[in-house]
């Protein structure tokens, strides 16, 4: 089971979707107000922190955020 962490635009249904899958997800929203609205860099912060892998429609500045701060559970990027 991967430990996934939604950034804030991502889709809510494709979360319930890999949550019916058994992965254990968890969006900006349900982690609280403090993580809503805050830079790309710190919700990579809180992900790494949590253990979890952002997943992310924002392929351009987490693309940036991989190169400048590689020691993280991973980055998925997602195509509409």
């Amino acid at each position: 089971m991967a430990r996934l962490y939604a950034d804030e635009q991502y889709s809510y249904p494709v979360v319930e979707f890999l949550r019916a899958l058994g992965q254990d997800v968890l969006t900006v929203q349900e982690a609280g107000k403090a993580n809503q609205g805050i830079p790309d860099a710190d919700v990579l912060v809180f992900a790494t922190t949590e253990n979890r892998a952002v997943i992310t429609q924002n392929r351009k500045d987490f693309f940036r955020l991989h190169c400048i701060q590689p020691d993280r559970a991973g980055i998925f990027e997602t195509v509409n």
